[in-house]
């Protein structure tokens, strides 16, 4: 364990963090929305993020759906409902639903190959007293969110 972190905090109890940092992003058309996350959170060194909310929408689609081992794709195009995650250098996880002109809605793992239609708007939010990291849990074998309070300096 790195002296900047502590002992992982309880998963189900209320962690409090009096500092939360944002950015806001607007996405062109074309842009891919997984990579250009996770290019963010690597620029930024994102140690504990969140997607606060994220409006737009999208043409291509590709969603790994629950408890599928391999990606779901879609043509057409898809207005953004929800996407919502937790975010780290270390690996992030995030979820997205879309609707398609009938309000058919699907949703599922983010995965490459989302590509902006005309817009995305993205709000990050960002806690520098925290780090997240994925270790594995023997429950099931995944690797799953543990959460650490940075050392203060």
């Amino acid at each position: 364990m790195s002296d900047a972190q502590s002992q992982p905090v309880n998963n189900y109890a209320p962690v409090s963090s009096a500092t939360m940092n944002t950015y806001s992003v607007r996405l062109k058309p074309g842009q891919d929305l997984r990579k250009a996350i996770e290019t963010i959170v690597q620029q930024e060194r994102i140690g504990a993020g969140a997607v606060l909310t994220c409006v737009g929408s999208l043409t291509d689609l590709t969603l790994r759906l629950a408890n599928q081992e391999k990606a779901s794709e879609w043509k057409g195009h898809f207005e953004i409902v929800s996407l919502v995650g937790t975010l780290s250098t270390t690996g992030s996880h995030v979820h997205l639903s879309v609707s398609d002109s009938t309000g058919r809605t699907i949703g599922g793992h983010l995965l490459d190959g989302c590509k902006v239609y005309t817009t995305v708007e993205l709000v990050i939010g960002t806690f520098p007293d925290l780090n997240y990291t994925r270790e594995p849990d023997p429950t099931f074998g995944y690797r799953e969110l543990v959460i650490r309070k940075q050392k203060r300096k």
